[in-house]
């Protein structure tokens, strides 16, 4: 899907700032690596800075969506996923430093919640929801329009396959990923 990638190195931050992640799901902090890596190398080499690229994800519980989902949307909830995208062309690149992508915000009771719901494991709606937050970073937007929200469903589900994640759309009955309020 990438146009030529270029040699780039990759700074992903996973921090768990809420929530017991690590004994829900032990391998949480490599699969969220795995899915930014992935997400990187699955889009159009255009919407990806041609230097080294710095991304965090927070690994948070739904106290913690909640308060940045009301502070930054106006939607006092919680919801599965948050994205940050660090949009700012007009700041210089420091030389030598990662172009900072933003940051990812995920709620773990949400998380287990939606995996439960839909019938997948939480590793895999994890992944799911990873992928989801970077193309977000990346300027995608499910929500400008039908043929924009296509347009993201279809590279999140091409870019799961790659990572032996099912087509999380499969299921008509299934929430998209960051629409949960």
């Amino acid at each position: 899907m990438r146009d030529e990638p270029p040699n780039r190195s990759l700074d992903c931050d996973v921090s768990v700032l809420a929530g017991d992640w690590p004994a829900v799901i032990p391998e949480a902090t490599a699969l969220v690596e795995r899915a930014v890596g992935a997400a990187l190398a699955g889009v159009s080499a255009a919407r990806v800075p041609d230097a080294a690229v710095e991304v965090s994800v927070v690994l948070g519980d739904d106290a913690t969506v909640q308060g940045l989902n009301r502070d930054f949307r106006g939607k006092d909830s919680p919801t599965n996923v948050l994205s940050f995208a660090e949009h700012d062309a007009e700041t210089p690149r420091v030389p030598g430093m990662p172009a900072f992508l933003g940051e990812i915000v995920l709620a773990l009771e949400t998380v287990l919640a939606e995996a439960r719901e839909q019938g997948k494991t939480a590793a895999d709606h994890l992944v799911h929801l990873t992928v989801h937050g970077v193309l977000h970073l990346l300027d995608y937007d499910h929500e400008r329009g039908p043929g924009e929200a296509a347009d993201m469903e279809a590279r999140e589900v091409t870019i799961l396959a790659g990572l032996g994640v099912a087509d999380p759309y499969g299921d008509d009955d299934a929430p998209v990923a960051g629409d949960v309020s």
